[in-house]
């Protein structure tokens, strides 16, 4: 099989389109970059829904937890705590478990069950605890004079949050949620290493190297091909959020303006 049958194979296999048994003897570079590329979707899939959707329940947690009224703060210190405080491949497995006894008392639960959906909603609430935190903290950070000047105008409440609160708060927290971004495309690699299964081999980035280092004893070609897949999507989150960190920050002079510095994080 040429490199340009492999890809029309194998290209949309993780979706379930193309060739629907996995490579057998042989086992080319082309092969290992497809399957691999194609498991890439996955993982792309996972990082933007989550990322985006969690992205409101995180805001929504920063300024829960900055209210003074208990009934609004202890149920976002309590979710932020419960979701930064344990391991997420904990988490994974916690929650498969949970849906799959939901499962039996309703059938509105059996879409949970698979990693499309159930990993999906692990994702979005970590991701949203973790952004959260760092969304309050640029929330306590808004210098008081930029308050103060909204109050002499006459801004209160939702104006004032929309006009003022809101921006300098992105602006402050955007260089930490960057890194948060990064972080979470590269933690949806533990999707199908826990308890949500791959029906018909329809793994990640991830399951692909796995399946091709156990296969050919030689973990020195598939996983340096799935760090460069993911070297490539940091590269395009980092270009991305970077765009939005200058638009941010555009009204100010040069020398005040934020620069997105990295952060990797060993453990979560």
């Amino acid at each position: 099989m040429s490199c340009v049958e492999t890809i029309q194979a194998y290209a949309f296999r993780s979706l379930g389109f193309g060739e629907r048994l996995l490579p057998k003897g042989e086992y080319t570079l082309c092969e290992h970059f497809t399957l691999i590329g194609s498991g890439m979707i996955w993982n792309v899939y996972f990082g933007i829904v989550a990322l985006t959707t969690g992205f409101f329940l995180a805001v929504a947690l920063a300024v829960g937890k900055s209210s003074p009224n208990p009934l609004w703060r202890k149920p976002a210190e309590w979710f932020i705590f419960v979701f930064r405080g344990s391991p997420l491949f904990i988490q994974f497995f916690f929650a498969y478990a949970c849906f799959l006894s939901l499962k039996s008392v309703s059938s509105f639960f059996d879409p949970f069950t698979s990693a499309w959906l159930g990993a999906l909603v692990v994702l979005f609430c970590n991701t949203a605890a973790y952004s959260g935190e760092i969304f309050h903290g640029a929330l306590l950070s808004i210098p008081k004079g930029d308050i103060e000047a909204a109050d002499a105008y006459g801004m209160s409440g939702w104006t004032r949050f929309r006009r003022i609160t809101f921006p300098t708060m992105m602006r402050l927290a955007w260089p930490a949620y960057t890194n948060e971004a990064i972080f979470l495309f590269h933690a949806t690699t533990l999707v199908f290493f826990s308890g949500f299964p791959a029906w018909r081999q329809k793994g990640d980035a991830l399951y692909y190297a796995s399946y091709f280092a156990d296969k050919t004893f030689n973990p020195f070609v598939p996983y340096p091909i799935l760090a460069f897949y993911f070297i490539l999507l940091t590269l395009v989150v980092i270009s991305v959020f970077g765009f939005v960190n200058k638009q941010l920050n555009r009204h100010l002079p040069q020398e005040r303006r934020s620069r997105t510095k990295l952060r990797f994080n060993l453990i979560r």
